[in-house]
């Protein structure tokens, strides 16, 4: 029986704001069996809690973000990816801002957040969304879809006509287990275009967003002086987001997704879907002895180093 996990000691971290540009406080505490994923805003009084919901997923302009009796957590995406990777079931995450802090752009410092932190099993056995039929949603030719699967896989597929872009690959997959998602698509940062970030800028959005926290690129390069992570950095973080913006559903999947062009809208819309669709899902346990795909193991190489 896979068990439910949380953390093992609670653990501080802070950062920049992407959108607000101001320094944000985040830590994270152990929860018990099934508690989910709860955020808590501890700048207002009284705290505030709101449960990891897709159903309350209000804005996906720019991110992922919750609104809850007016209440807003905001980038979510990439705190909920690494959670997903490393199977944590139950966890308080506290704020003092409206948004989570955007960190490096990618899911890694969370990962060591969460390593240094310590993760346990509980006394609770893992519950798994299976999806029993192929469910869809579309906008014009961008498209995402889950189909039955023996475990968990994801495809991702980016179009871009930009000169960055051609020659670099534009596709990615991934069969879910911790150690490849560590390795291979945690660390992919976020990335936008410079004429993009100019503008929200001036309009007073994306205030904290720099070449520390994401990959910018302007009419034909990267602008980043260290260039790019992985060569198709760009695509990794496309599903880094993916993983984040499904666990909204509040619990891991036994499903295919694929998206092509997709974002955190469409991501959304499709786990609205299933939600409201009768007869597509199911909650369900994993039988070890059953074939699947899934592995949550990783051992110290997979740990990862953040000076």
């Amino acid at each position: 029986m896979l068990r439910q996990r949380t953390i093992k000691q609670a653990i501080s971290g802070s950062g920049i704001g992407v959108h607000s540009g101001k320094q944000c406080d985040i830590r994270l505490l152990p929860a018990p069996v099934g508690t989910g994923i709860v955020f808590r805003r501890t700048d207002i009084h009284p705290m505030a809690e709101v449960p990891v919901n897709a159903r309350d997923v209000r804005d996906t302009q720019l991110c992922t973000a919750m609104v809850v009796d007016g209440v807003r957590i905001a980038t979510v995406e990439h705190l909920m990816s690494a959670l997903a990777g490393l199977g944590i079931d139950n966890l308080y995450i506290e704020l003092n801002s409206p948004e989570v802090p955007i960190m490096d752009g990618s899911a890694a410092p969370f990962i060591y957040l969460l390593q240094q932190a310590g993760i346990r099993e509980q006394d609770g056995a893992k519950r798994f969304i299976r999806i029993n039929e192929s469910i869809e949603v579309r906008e014009g030719d961008k498209w995402a879809r889950l189909s039955p699967y023996q475990g968990y896989r994801l495809d991702f597929t980016i179009a871009f006509n930009h000169p960055v872009f051609r020659h670099r690959n534009d596709h990615v997959r991934l069969d879910f287990s911790t150690r490849d998602y560590i390795r291979d698509i945690s660390r992919a940062r976020t990335f936008g275009f410079l004429r993009d970030i100019e503008f929200l800028q001036s309009h007073g959005l994306a205030l904290g967003g720099s070449l520390d926290n994401a990959v910018v690129v302007d009419e034909f390069r990267i602008m980043n002086e260290q260039g790019l992570r992985f060569d198709d950095e760009f695509v990794r973080h496309k599903l880094l987001d993916a993983v984040g913006d499904l666990y909204m559903l509040g619990a891991p999947l036994l499903a295919w997704y694929q998206g092509y062009k997709s974002g955190h809208d469409l991501n959304n819309k499709l786990c609205l879907a299933v939600l409201e669709t009768q007869g597509v899902w199911e909650w369900t346990g994993l039988d070890p002895n059953q074939q699947h795909s899934l592995d949550y193991g990783y051992g110290k190489q997979d740990f990862l180093a953040y000076a």
